[in-house]
C-alpha cells in the first residue's frame, strides 16, 4: 500500500473507494479503468488500485479532473412498478437508476424492491451507510401492504408469526396483519425484519396465498408517506443523523458515513493473549527443555514427580514410613 500525499490515515482512504463516493463508478469499474491507465494521480497515471488518497490529491479519469466526495447524503424514492433494481440489466429493461434526475450523482440502493414492487426505496451515495442499513441486525422493521388472492385463517397467520421455510430456507418470524377483504383478495399489513428475495411473496405462497401487489411503506423509520410515486425527496442531514446516528458516525472532515465498531458483549473482559510461551518465540526455554528432557504430565490431583538429582542421574531415596 502507498500513500499518495503525506496526511494522517484518518482523512485518507483507497482510491477506488474514493472514487466511487465522488460518483465516477463502482469499486470494481474503477479498479478495471486503473489497470486500463484511464486513471492519473497527480499526473503520473496509475497502474495499481493500492494508493490512498486525500481530498489534497489530484486525480483525473480520461483526462478530466473529479470533483471530491460530498458528504453521505439518503433519499426516499417511491418506486414503480415496471423497474429492476439494478445498475445495468442483462436484458435491457430499465432501471431504477435511469429514471433518477441525473443531478443526483451515482447513488445506490439500499435493499432491493423487485420489478413488479412498488413503494419506498431508500437510496445514498455512501456504501457504508448503505451496508449499514441492509444488515438485519440493525433491527430495523420492513413494513408492507400486500394484496393477494385467496383466504387465510388464524392457524396461517399464526404459522407466519412464528416463521416458514420454503425450498430449505427459513423465513423469519412475520408481523401479520389482517386489514380487509374485498371479493377474492385479501389485504395484509406484513413487516419483516430480514429483507431476503422475494421474503413476502416466498412465504404467503407456502400458505396458499398469491400475492398480486406489493407496496412497501416504511424501512425502519422512513416513510413512504404521500410521496408521489416516481418523486424522490431527501432526507435533512439532522434527520440522517438522528436515525441512523447510532449505527454510523459522519466523519467531521468529509461529513462519509463510517460503520462504528460492535461494543463488547456485557460482563465478557478483554483477553490480553501473551504471545510465545515456552521454547517460543519470545520466551527463554525451560532448562529441562534445553537438556532435551520432555515435561512429565501429571495426573490430576496427584504431585508432579521428581526428576533425577542433577549429579547422581538416579531419584531420591524415599522417605521412610514410621509409625508414630
Amino acid at each position: 500500500m502507498t500513500e499518495a500525499s503525506d496526511t494522517s490515515d484518518n482523512t485518507s482512504e483507497r482510491i477506488a473507494k474514493y472514487l466511487a463516493r465522488a460518483g465516477v463508478a463502482s469499486r470494481r469499474e474503477v479498479e478495471r479503468m486503473i489497470e486500463g491507465g484511464r486513471v492519473t494521480l497527480n499526473g503520473k497515471t496509475l497502474d495499481t488500485p493500492a494508493v490512498k488518497v486525500t481530498q489534497a490529491d489530484r486525480i483525473e479519469v480520461d483526462g478530466k479532473p473529479v470533483d471530491p466526495p460530498a458528504a453521505t447524503r439518503l433519499w426516499r424514492y417511491h418506486k414503480p412498478t415496471g423497474l429492476v433494481t439494478t445498475h445495468a440489466d442483462p436484458e435491457g429493461r430499465e432501471t431504477v437508476f435511469d429514471a433518477l434526475p441525473k443531478d443526483m450523482g451515482r447513488v445506490i440502493s439500499i435493499g432491493r424492491l423487485d420489478l413488479t414492487s412498488e413503494g419506498l426505496l431508500l437510496l445514498t451515495n455512501d456504501g457504508a451507510l448503505a451496508r449499514a442499513l441492509e444488515l438485519p441486525s440493525t433491527g430495523w422493521m420492513r413494513r408492507y401492504r400486500a394484496r393477494a388472492f385467496g383466504s387465510i385463517d388464524e392457524a396461517a397467520v399464526a404459522k407466519l408469526r412464528a416463521g416458514v421455510t420454503v425450498d430449505g430456507i427459513k423465513y423469519g418470524p412475520m408481523d401479520v396483519e389482517i386489514e380487509r377483504e374485498t371479493g377474492s383478495n385479501i389485504w395484509l399489513d406484513i413487516g419483516i425484519r430480514e429483507g431476503k428475495n422475494r421474503e413476502v411473496r416466498k412465504a404467503l405462497d407456502s400458505v396458499g396465498l398469491k400475492v398480486n401487489r406489493l407496496i412497501r411503506t416504511a424501512y425502519g423509520p422512513f416513510q413512504l408517506g404521500d410521496l408521489p410515486r416516481g418523486e424522490v425527496k431527501t432526507v435533512p442531514g439532522r434527520v440522517l443523523r438522528d436515525q441512523c446516528g447510532h449505527l454510523v458516525e459522519m466523519a467531521s472532515t468529509t461529513g462519509e458515513a463510517v460503520a462504528k465498531k460492535k461494543p463488547p458483549r456485557p460482563g465478557r473482559k478483554p483477553v490480553k493473549r501473551k504471545m510465545g510461551g515456552a521454547g517460543q518465540p519470545g520466551l527463554p526455554r525451560d532448562k529441562a527443555e534445553e537438556d532435551g528432557a520432555k515435561p512429565l504430565k501429571r495426573a490430576r490431583g496427584r504431585p508432579a514427580p521428581r526428576r533425577s538429582g542433577p549429579d547422581t542421574g538416579q531419584r531420591p531415596p524415599r522417605k521412610p514410613r514410621g509409625r508414630s
